[in-house]
């Protein structure tokens, strides 16, 4: 399974030295509860450091170079405790180079009318605070999220996790690399995209490399290593020979878990975590991988079919916002487009993630009209029901943009006897007329991420960290 490092957050509380030395030692005192119990909520997948009480522009600015320089920092939270004058912050907050997070919160949750005074009002005066420093960030044009509410509270916790995950995404992007198996398929407008572009903008490395150069890796797989994998497989799928004979079925597997293994190795050696395949490149094969896709997708790698590299690295980037749950490369294939059932049924030929399965997936052989090559083995199985998002990154002479839209997710009507693929049914939420008019009109591609576990707010956070278009459909 691919794995992400064991990132951190940083914390830190602004105030000033007008209210002494009793008030600061409170101010500190506040803040590292307020970490410590965060850390022991259970909700953050990454644990925060609480790094200080702010007080000057060059202990700002000092905090802020070393969060980029430590490849550890993932972002940086703020809270304004008492009120901090915000030109103290524009030095360090122009040199930052992570993701922000400002926490607009109060220790306390409540007013104590019995008791409270100016001292008090002085302390928690958190509504003051977020003001001045939500006026510089402005100012700044820093593309900050902001959190705001208790943060005791589950829905604030959440609201944080969230970011969490979707900061750690922007920094991982910055090392994705994507490994190309042959081009992108002939003649077809939306898989191609501007490189350079890419890595400018979003991170992400994109390399070319020659179909026998990785065939050369799978034909010196061993045996053993298939072997290991196939006994893997049986423990975990349904294994169902259909109507192939016993020899046809096994070395149809096994290929599959030849190139999974061949696969794998090459994209560990290169340091990738996303690839592409084409059926019209598929020199020295006996198939075009379709298990072996499809189990590298259940490990965490990112995937593009045709050489669709912008949605391999989408797919990686989202399978990190999510910790791999629920997260599929997927493709708009077909339409019931009678009234009272409008959905659109996703699959793709062969290369559907298993991670949205609803039943135990079927490792079945079957013809492929296309790519001229030998029957391959895949998963088989229905999608599940529930709300979804499904998202696409276009490539404009302007810049990329995300598109996306909320989906109600469902299985299909009736059992598809005659359809030996991994399907996934859905209706955008807005309706099926109206999402696919407006994801036609802003040029989504028909290769998508799709998921159950990131939200809309996941995908605009990120793209407003990358400073790129996202248009959301609702």
């Amino acid at each position: 399974m691919l794995k992400v490092a064991d990132y951190k957050f940083w914390f830190v509380t602004g105030s000033q030295f007008l209210y002494g030395d009793d008030q600061l030692k409170s101010v500190e005192n506040d803040a590292r509860d307020i970490v410590e119990k965060l850390n022991a909520s259970g909700k953050l997948p990454y644990p925060i450091e609480f790094k200080g009480v702010m007080t000057t522009a060059d202990g700002i600015t000092k905090f802020m170079k070393e969060a980029n320089y430590d490849d550890s920092v993932a972002g940086v939270m703020t809270w304004m405790h008492t009120f901090s004058p915000a030109k103290n912050w524009i030095r360090g907050s122009k040199l930052l180079q992570k993701p922000l997070l400002h926490l607009a919160t109060q220790y306390l949750n409540n007013i104590p009318y019995d008791t409270i005074d100016f001292d008090y009002m002085n302390l928690n005066q958190s509504a003051h605070g977020d003001r001045e420093y939500g006026y510089i960030n402005a100012r700044l044009g820093l593309h900050n999220k902001i959190v705001y509410g208790y943060w005791g509270d589950d829905e604030t916790q959440e609201e944080i996790a969230r970011w969490e995950d979707v900061a750690v995404t922007y920094n991982e992007s910055f090392k994705l690399k994507v490994c190309r198996f042959g081009d992108t398929m002939r003649n077809v407008a939306v898989t191609e995209g501007d490189k350079v572009e890419a890595q400018i903008d979003l991170g992400w490395t994109v390399d070319y490399y020659g179909i026998g150069d990785l065939v050369q890796v799978i034909n010196a797989v061993s045996d053993a290593d298939v072997e290991k994998e196939y006994k893997d497989l049986t423990s975990k799928y349904e294994m169902v020979q259909g109507d192939n004979d016993a020899d046809k079925y096994e070395k149809s597997v096994r290929y599959q878990l030849k190139q999974y293994v061949g696969i794998k190795k090459f994209l560990d050696d290169g340091g990738y975590s996303a690839f592409t395949t084409n059926f019209e490149d598929l020199w020295g094969m006996e198939q075009l991988p379709g298990l072996a896709a499809q189990l590298l997708m259940r490990d965490g790698y990112g995937f593009g079919a045709e050489g669709d590299w912008k949605t391999a690295a989408l797919g990686r980037l989202m399978k990190i916002m999510t910790h791999n749950e629920g997260t599929a490369f997927m493709e708009d294939y077909t339409l019931d487009l009678r009234k009272g059932h409008e959905a659109i049924l996703g699959s793709h030929m062969l290369e559907v993630d298993p991670s949205i399965a609803s039943d135990k997936p079927r490792v079945e052989v079957h013809p492929l009209d296309i790519g001229g090559k030998d029957d391959p083995a895949r998963l088989v199985f229905s999608g599940s029901e529930g709300e979804a998002v499904d998202v696409t990154v276009s490539d404009f002479r302007d810049g990329f943009k995300f598109i996306s839209y909320p989906v109600d997710a469902h299985k299909a009507e009736a059992e598809t006897p005659n359809l030996p693929v991994a399907k996934q049914m859905w209706t955008p939420k807005v309706g099926l007329k109206e999402g696919a008019t407006a994801w036609i009109q802003n040029g989504g591609g028909h290769h998508t991420v799709f998921s159950f576990v990131a939200t809309e707010e996941q995908i605009d956070d990120l793209a407003t960290l990358f400073d790129v278009k996202s248009i959301e459909i609702k």
